[in-house]
């Protein structure tokens, strides 16, 4: 604070403190805009409750609920595929498509599709 003083002494292109506050006194507005302005940057910028990081928190809720929907797809698309494969014919017709299993007496053939 002394050093901003000093300067301000030494050039007088600067307003000292005082001269500042006297500068706000005299405008009626002054003093609440001050106040409002602190108030504005505290609101948007500093803290753990700042505009800034409720925007990003929000931006990773909605990124998780998306990963959320996605893995219960995921699961509701397996428990489908187990309740499929309880049955006989089902499982032996997964084995055939999947894992190209065969019976002894048949052959099988690969075609790939081009795209």
């Amino acid at each position: 604070m002394q050093i901003i003083l000093y300067l301000c002494t030494q050039n007088r292109n600067f307003m000292t403190f005082s001269e500042f506050w006297t500068a706000i006194k005299i405008r009626k507005w002054g003093k609440y805009i001050l106040t409002l302005l602190i108030f504005a940057v505290v609101f948007l910028f500093i803290g753990d409750q700042s505009l800034i990081r409720f925007i990003r928190r929000g931006r990773e809720i909605r990124h998780l609920e998306e990963q959320r929907d996605m893995y219960r797809e995921g699961t509701d698309k397996a428990q489908r595929e187990i309740q499929t494969l309880h049955h006989p014919d089902s499982l032996e017709q997964y084995a055939r498509e999947h894992y190209f299993m065969h019976l002894p007496n048949e052959d099988i053939y690969l075609v790939e599709e081009k795209d």
